[in-house]
């Protein structure tokens, strides 16, 4: 899972240099691994990425010299590929134009098109990031078109990213910016990863009239926080394309029967911001019927409880142990206090670095436990620690879950794994009950949902019982990612994973610093 923030400002003298550093900020929960920011200063693109936080990524002199109204920022949580920062975003590529790609998801098709760029489009795949690959299957097929007589730019990008969408197979959202010629929101065709599109009155007229500024982002939090406003979700399958001189072009690149939108479900149990807005439906009012189903379904199971309190695991679950609290008739306490400066552990890699952080993330408030039964409220039990449903199966659309084994509920039952976490007895969330906890905050009760963590389908057709997961599990799990970072030569000399290991720097233009 990673953030993805694109601005298209409508004065050539204007800077998006702060607010993608804003934006990025805002969306940090999607990711803590690397950041990156891409701007376009009338044709010439400046270039920054590195491993960390956005505010230790992004110094005063990188800031400076991210000049340009037109750029890219993301953020990166690895799922596919590794931690290097060669593979933090944006990524590049110099033909045609200077194109580059920010990328939140996962495409299940990753190895085979790298191969097919390889072997019969001659491009060169650097890295293990199936973002690459979808930078290099658009910039071919937009060379394509752009070779046959009297093409149009605008109809040339939407055939692109169709020929992307037709090859691509997985959940991605992203964004593409062609260097001088446009800005390009596109969505996967299930809308399996959210992406949205805001605007604002620009400073800036022209002939009197009053210019607009366009931004897309994974969730709303960031359009709002950037003053823009939120126009809608992008739909599955949809690309647009905005062009430099702020006409908007709009459509759906497949036909309708091969597509059917199907959003992720755990952003609303965790990933997003409860602020947010995605696909018409509020994540936090999402989380309060979470908690409120869940208090039902305890009341119905155990009518005789003795629970004395209610206390949330933070920060994620606050919302949702809040009405089961009030429902339930029973105090809710704070139990927990939480270190600020430790990242969300759930995206962390590796699950030996997962439970260290956890203990230095969360303290007790003993005197809220001692002498009292109490009831812990967390949004999924994952590695070990729920109020979502048993997560059995991995996921394939860009959460680090690749490996049943490692899974907490992999093959136990409730009573298995409350004995295993060391409780009276655990409750999980029913599926139903959690597709309809987002089902009932929007406008269509039939609306499906991926939710193939829960239970084993996925909504893009692969099989549980695949090769594909095989493979997934080989490359992916925790012991294998350890492997691969020690060969690397940053282990060896005990630096940090893909410490500047081919990251590329801001100042790519060495015309003022020839050596005499």
């Amino acid at each position: 899972m990673c953030g993805i923030l694109g601005l298209l400002l409508a004065d050539e003298d204007a800077n998006v240099n702060q607010m993608l550093f804003d934006g990025l900020t805002v969306l940090q929960h999607r990711g803590q691994d690397a950041a990156g920011i891409v701007t376009s200063e009338r044709g010439r693109l400046h270039l920054r990425k590195d491993n960390g936080l956005v505010k230790d990524v992004f110094q005063t002199h990188h800031m400076i010299d991210l000049k340009g109204n037109v750029g890219l920022g993301h953020v990166r949580y690895p799922t596919a590929g590794s931690s290097s920062c060669a593979e933090a975003q944006p990524l590049y590529t110099n033909f045609p134009h200077g194109i580059c790609v920010a990328h939140n998801g996962n495409l299940t098709n990753a190895a085979e098109l790298a191969d097919h760029c390889r072997k019969d489009l001659g491009r060169h795949i650097n890295t293990d990031s199936d973002s690459e690959v979808l930078l290099n299957i658009f910039a071919d097929s937009l060379i394509k078109g752009e070779k046959q007589d009297g093409h149009d730019m605008v109809e040339t990008i939407f055939a692109a990213v169709e020929t992307v969408m037709k090859s691509c197979k997985g959940g991605y959202a992203g964004m593409y910016l062609i260097n001088g010629i446009a800005l390009v929101g596109f969505r996967d065709p299930h809308g399996i990863r959210p992406i949205v599109m805001g605007t604002r009155k620009s400073e800036k007229s022209a002939n009197g009239e009053g210019l607009v500024d366009y931004a897309f982002a994974s969730e709303s939090v960031a359009i709002d926080t950037l003053g823009f406003d939120l126009v809608r979700d992008l739909e599955p399958s949809e690309a647009i394309v905005i062009t430099m001189d702020g006409k908007v072009h709009a459509r759906n690149c497949l036909p309708k029967e091969e597509v059917k939108l199907a959003p992720c479900i755990f952003e609303y149990v965790y990933f997003a911001r409860p602020d947010s807005i995605m696909d018409g439906i509020s994540v936090y009012e999402s989380r309060l019927k979470m908690g409120e189903k869940l208090a039902y379904q305890i009341m119905d199971r155990y009518p005789d409880h003795d629970i004395d309190v209610v206390i949330p695991i933070p920060d994620t679950s606050r919302t949702s142990a809040v009405q089961a609290a009030y429902i339930l008739g029973r105090p809710y306490r704070e139990g927990f206090i939480k270190n600020r400066y430790i990242a969300r552990t759930f995206i962390m890699p590796g699950q030996e670095t997962r439970k260290k952080s956890v203990r230095l993330k969360l303290n007790t408030i003993k005197s809220e436990f001692a002498g009292r039964n109490v009831l812990l409220v967390d949004d999924s039990v994952v590695y070990l620690t729920s109020a979502a449903p048993p997560i059995r199966y991995p996921n394939i659309y860009g959460i680090d879950i690749p490996t049943r084994k490692e899974l907490v509920a992999y093959e136990r039952n409730e009573d298995q794994i409350a004995k295993k976490l060391g409780c009276d007895w655990i409750i999980y969330q029913k599926l139903n009950d959690l597709e309809d906890s987002v089902r009932e905050c929007g406008e269509d009760p039939e609306q499906a949902y991926e939710s193939s963590c829960f239970s084993g389908t996925y909504v893009t057709g692969e099989d549980i019982n695949s090769s594909y997961f095989t493979k997934l599990h080989e490359l992916r799990n925790d012991e294998a990612k350890l492997k691969k970072h020690e060969a690397t030569g940053a282990a060896q000399m005990g630096m940090p994973p893909g410490s500047h290991n081919g990251c590329e720097n801001l100042s790519n233009d060495k015309r003022g610093s020839i050596a005499h």
